[in-house]
C-alpha cells in the first residue's frame, strides 16, 4: 500500500512547496475560507476547518494570519465565492491522477488543468474514472530511525487503523479521516512528533514508473500544483528515490 518512494516523494514535494511558500499560503487561506463558509468559524465544531488550520500551522503560517482569515470568512467576504471541483485523469505511464480545486471560474480551471495534463502526455478522464482507486485516509509519517515498536504501540493505543514500515525505513501511521487529528495529538503527546502529517487520498494500487515517465509525472504534479485553483494533487505513481533525487537535483 505504501510505496518504497513514499518518503522521497514527501521530501521532494516539501522542497517544492518551500520554494513557493507565498502561493501555498494563498491556497491554505482559500481552504480556510471555504471551510468557514461551509461549516462555521468554530474549529471545535467544524472538523474541516480544524484540519485546514492544522495544515496551515504545519506550513508555519502565523496564528494571527489564520485568525484574520477566519474572521474575514465569517463576515462573508463579498465578491469571492469558491466552489469545490475535482478532476480525474491519466498521467504518464497510465498513472491515475486526481486534482482537487477551489475555484470561482470552472471554465478557467478546467482549461488550465487540461493543458497541464496535455503538456505531460496525459489526459483528463470522466468523473469516476480513477476515483475508485483512492480512499480518503489520514497518514502520519516518520522518517527512518524512529523507535518502531514504541510507535506502533502508541499508534494502535491512540486508535490508528494500521502502521506500515516502508522499504526505506520510514513509517506511516494510517488513520480514518475523522480520527486523524485525535491520533496525531495523542502521538505528539507520547513524544512522537511527525515529520509529515496530512489527510490525503491513498491509492489502493501503485504504478511504478521508469525514469522517463517518472520525470514527466513529477513535472505534471509540479505544473498542476503551481495553478492557483489547484489545492491538492493525488496519484498512484510509485517513483524510486534515485529518480526523484535526479529530478530534484
Amino acid at each position: 500500500m505504501a510505496g518504497h518512494s513514499k518518503w522521497a516523494n514527501i521530501k521532494h514535494r516539501k522542497a517544492g512547496q518551500d520554494a513557493k511558500r507565498g502561493k501555498i499560503f494563498t491556497k491554505l487561506l482559500r481552504e480556510i475560507t471555504v471551510a468557514v463558509k461551509s461549516g462555521g468559524p468554530d474549529a471545535g465544531t467544524n472538523p474541516t476547518l480544524r484540519t485546514a488550520i492544522d495544515k496551515a500551522l504545519g506550513s508555519n503560517m502565523r496564528r494571527d494570519t489564520i485568525d484574520n482569515a477566519i474572521k474575514k470568512a465569517s463576515g462573508a467576504l463579498e465578491g469571492v465565492n469558491y466552489e469545490e471541483v475535482r478532476y480525474e485523469g491519466y498521467g504518464p505511464g497510465g498513472t491515475a491522477v486526481m486534482v482537487e480545486c477551489l475555484t470561482d471560474n470552472r471554465n478557467r480551471t478546467v482549461s488550465d488543468v487540461r493543458h497541464a495534463f496535455t503538456k505531460a502526455g496525459g489526459n483528463l478522464g470522466t468523473d469516476g474514472s480513477v476515483a475508485y482507486l483512492f480512499t480518503k485516509t489520514g497518514i502520519i509519517s516518520y522518517a527512518e530511525g524512529i523507535d518502531e515498536d514504541a510507535l506502533i504501540e502508541a499508534a494502535l493505543e491512540a486508535g490508528a487503523n494500521d502502521v506500515i514500515t516502508n522499504d526505506d525505513g520510514s513509517i506511516d501511521v494510517m488513520t480514518a479521516p475523522e480520527e486523524y487529528l485525535a491520533v496525531k495529538a495523542a502521538l505528539i503527546a507520547a513524544g512522537f512528533e511527525p515529520d509529515n502529517a496530512e489527510v490525503t487520498m491513498q491509492a489502493s494500487t501503485n504504478t511504478e514508473l521508469d525514469a522517463d515517465d517518472a520525470e514527466k509525472m513529477l513535472r505534471l504534479i509540479d505544473r498542476l500544483e503551481d495553478l492557483d485553483d489547484v489545492q491538492n494533487v493525488y496519484s498512484n505513481a510509485d517513483i524510486s528515490e534515485d529518480i526523484i533525487a535526479q529530478f530534484a537535483g
